[in-house]
């Protein structure tokens, strides 16, 4: 009788201490989760990207007379955004595909009759998602940000619209303080608006002050620089018109320059120009500093949502993978298509929910960490509900 002899030891490769030991069933189950992934993240990825800019170039293309060159190098800047949008959906179209083939060809029958229970079997698709949470974090906060920025200014210069990397104009600032009769609500303490802005000097402007009872005084100039060593604005060429109780004009004066104490948020502001899809976490936030001053309610609300939208995307694949996983290992015999069918319904269902809970954010029925985090908490809920239901 034949017996077959072991490799020599020298022809086997030892596994580095470091390396964590990986059991055949996991390994398994990871490769068999990887190419499911992969093809989600084309599809989605194409179709996203065809929808959301594609034919957008197409038209710019033949509208506007956009050379292809500068239309392939925007579509491949764009990528990264539509990429990191199908990470979630893939882990979801592949955890359900993959176990929902286990259970059909009775690969899950055969595990638990070895001892292997079905948390056990389901801890991979759990650690895929972590791992791809992780790489959605990174994307976003690292890739797509700058990737959408310099999209946005390529095409713009193309078309010969080049965005300034300042507001140019109508650059307006309001700024807000307790109510005198009222310490918890809002009033108006100034507002500020200057016509045009050139990077360094603001023209046209006009500053409505009440931070006294009523309309205290009114500046008028033609233009105004912020100085660095003073931290005050300088005004030139300007009148200032003082207000009395009884709305007439108690006193005028007029000057070639004057140094007055106002906030330089409108200054900041006019010099940021990037929209939040442009922004990273510390960008927005900054971005929320300089809105919390101007003490408008929604547009602080808006940008707390989207900050706090950041931080919960990526683990959308944490819940998508337990959904998946869980309601693949239930006894069935579903084909790949209808696991693909399945998936665009919990997918449109859950984007649905965010664009509800994101909404009820911006007009305060929510906070904005219930109207981020909703949709994940209730999705990671009803998975942990359909893994007890698939484990008993």
């Amino acid at each position: 009788m034949a017996t077959v002899s072991s490799p020599p030891q020298s022809l086997v490769r030892p596994r580095p201490s470091w390396w964590p030991h990986i059991a055949i069933m996991d390994r398994y189950i990871a490769k068999e989760l990887t190419l499911p992934f992969l093809f989600g993240v084309g599809a989605f990825s194409s179709i996203g990207i065809s929808i959301g800019a594609l034919f957008e170039l197409i038209r710019r293309i033949t509208e506007s007379g956009l050379s292809i060159t500068l239309a392939a190098q925007i579509f491949l800047l764009k990528l990264p955004e539509f990429v990191v949008l199908a990470f979630p959906m893939s882990t979801l179209l592949s955890t359900m595909m993959t176990y929902s083939r286990f259970s059909s060809d009775s690969e899950l029958i055969a595990l638990q009759g070895v001892g292997v229970s079905i948390r056990r079997i389901i801890a991979p698709a759990v650690v895929l998602s972590f791992l791809v949470t992780g790489l959605t974090f990174v994307f976003n906060e690292l890739i797509t940000p700058a990737a959408n920025y310099r999209a946005a200014v390529t095409l713009e210069t193309a078309l010969n619209s080049e965005r300034p990397p300042f507001q140019e104009r109508n650059i307006f600032y309001q700024e807000f303080q307790p109510a005198a009769d009222d310490p918890s609500a809002q009033e108006l303490k100034r507002q500020f608006y200057a016509r045009r802005f050139d990077g360094t000097t603001m023209h046209g402007l006009t500053i409505l002050d009440f931070s006294q009872q009523g309309l205290n005084q009114v500046v008028s100039a033609e233009s105004a620089t912020w100085d660095v060593q003073n931290n005050v604005w300088t005004f030139y060429n300007g009148t200032i018109y003082v207000v009395a109780p009884d709305g007439s004009f108690r006193n005028i004066v007029t000057f070639e320059s004057q140094a007055l104490q106002l906030p330089r948020t409108p200054l900041d502001l006019a010099n940021r120009t990037k929209n939040d899809t442009e922004m990273n976490i510390a960008e927005a936030t900054e971005q929320l500093e300089l809105v919390r001053q101007s003490g408008d309610e929604r547009k602080i609300r808006r940008w707390q949502i989207r900050i706090q939208q950041k931080y919960a995307l990526p683990f959308v694949c944490v819940v998508f993978g337990l959904v998946g996983s869980s309601i693949g290992v239930l006894p069935q015999r579903t084909s790949r298509a209808t696991s693909f069918g399945i998936s665009i319904v919990i997918i449109f269902g859950y984007y649905l929910l965010s664009f509800i809970t994101n909404a009820m954010g911006e007009v305060g029925l929510v906070s904005p960490f219930a109207a981020a985090w909703i949709p994940t908490f209730l999705g990671l809920a009803i998975g942990l509900y359909l893994l007890f239901r698939a484990s008993k």
